[in-house]
């Protein structure tokens, strides 16, 4: 489960990596590709109750999505980012764990 926006984040992680020549437009299609046969359930996540997220923990609104969205499904968050987790512990929700 993920909020509609996790589509774009996708989509601006790959330009990011684009921009700095760590892949190629070929490698970015190719994952988009891999990114597309993962089935995500995208829920809606109530905007006001994402600004203040992003207001009460000084993230970026995207990242508040994710957090609301745990917080409306219950589910757990899965994030390779480390600011992210921070905000999540102070947010009350729990955080997959990642083997390196």
């Amino acid at each position: 489960m993920a909020p509609a926006s996790v589509h774009w984040e996708v989509g601006n992680a790959f330009s990011a990596m684009l921009k700095r020549y760590r892949i190629t437009v070929e490698q970015a299609r190719r994952a988009i590709e891999v990114y597309k046969s993962i089935p995500v359930r995208l829920i809606d996540v109530d905007l006001g109750h994402a600004v203040e997220l992003a207001a009460r923990l000084k993230i970026y609104a995207y990242d508040a999505y994710l957090l609301a969205a745990a917080q409306r499904t219950g589910a757990p968050l899965l994030t390779l980012d480390y600011g992210l987790r921070l905000a999540a512990t102070s947010a009350g929700v729990d955080v997959l764990e990642v083997a390196p």
